[in-house]
């Protein structure tokens, strides 16, 4: 039995939502897709901007990103919230959802993408990756503000 599945989310677009109970501590799934270059995903960000702020790129410590448009799977689903259910635990190039709280049948999976604007984001930049979760400590921005 698959403990989560994919459908239409109150937060954003499309979601993944538990469909058994999961622990503190339990490992979801694998964040999967193409690895590429930084410089090869910033050829494609750039190509690509149909939907400002929309992307299946996850960055890995050394520079690289996984495209989940590409050879991805159900986790390019999970969206963001400032209150997150889960964290992103990488093990080299491989990317794993972790539970950080108990997690309900129904329950929506939810990671911090805690996006990083390289400096001080515009407002701009900020309206471009709006935070939806409506979390009482929401920041109003997927982005990571120091």
């Amino acid at each position: 039995m698959r403990r989560f599945y994919v459908q239409r989310s109150a937060i954003h677009g499309r979601g993944v939502f538990a469909s058994a109970v999961m622990a503190r501590g339990d490992y979801l799934l694998e964040y999967k897709g193409e690895v590429l270059s930084e410089r090869e995903a910033n050829r494609r960000f750039a190509r690509s901007e149909a939907e400002a702020g929309h992307t299946f790129f996850f960055g890995i410590s050394d520079g690289r990103v996984i495209d989940g448009a590409v050879a991805g799977n159900s986790a390019r689903w999970i969206n963001h919230s400032c209150a997150p259910n889960c964290e992103a635990e990488q093990d080299n190039d491989r990317v794993y959802i972790r539970a950080i709280k108990k997690i309900k049948v129904g329950d929506e999976i939810f990671i911090d993408y805690r996006l990083d604007a390289g400096s001080r984001p515009s407002k701009a930049l900020k309206a471009t990756y709006a935070c939806r979760c409506g979390a009482k400590n929401c920041r109003s921005t997927m982005l990571y503000v120091k």
